[in-house]
């Protein structure tokens, strides 16, 4: 009897997008739609040398501008398919908001612990993570997502299998390629915050 066996080539390269002015100062940044800054334009553009002679299946990228701008300096706007299900998380009242305006309020809070008043649960995302990944698997190829440091750190942490909670150990830099794939039957973390050497 066959079974579905995963392709053990495929490689999926996550990328978060460039830098924004709520970026650079460390607030939570939603679904507030933020332009990139010149640094994040300048980050993006590097992108082009950075993922040059890859070859991609498939390119998705966030509805939000931060991220299809990154995605348009990169050169892959004409290829990329516009998916909801890599918005970021929604973070209700603390939109905006820093760590420690937050814990202003809350004291002792986290994110991945604690969740946010009025958005979305660290279960929502990664309920949009995993269908994401559903979709990515059927694919024949690499793949490319153009998203945001949190939902692509629960993205990734549930490609490996892990809890959600477990993407606040993965810290993922601005327009900072990532590759997921496998090693012999595995999902695997090939490399973080830059691609592979080989």
């Amino acid at each position: 009897m066959e079974t579905d066996r995963p392709n053990m080539s495929q490689r999926i390269i996550v990328v978060r997008h460039g830098e924004t002015e709520w970026s650079r100062d460390k607030r939570h940044t939603g679904r507030t739609d933020l332009p990139l800054t010149a640094e994040g334009r300048e980050q993006a553009l590097a992108l082009i040398a950075r993922l040059s002679g890859l070859s991609f299946a498939a390119v998705f990228v966030s509805p939000l501008r931060r991220a299809r701008e990154t995605c348009e300096l990169a050169g892959f706007a004409d290829r990329a398919i516009v998916d909801p299900d890599l918005v970021e998380w929604d973070y209700g009242e603390y939109e905006g908001m820093t760590g420690a305006e937050i814990q202003e309020r809350r004291p002792g809070w986290t994110l991945f612990r604690d969740g946010v008043i009025g958005g979305e649960t660290i279960d929502d995302v990664a309920a949009r993570a995993e269908r994401l990944l559903t979709r990515v698997r059927a694919i024949d190829g690499n793949v490319l997502l153009f998203g945001h440091g949190h939902q692509l750190r629960i993205l990734t942490a549930r490609w490996l299998d892990f809890p959600a909670a477990a993407a606040q150990h993965l810290q993922l830099a601005t327009a900072s390629p990532s590759t997921l794939g496998y090693e012999h039957d595995w999902t695997a973390l090939l490399s973080w915050n830059g691609l592979p050497s080989s």
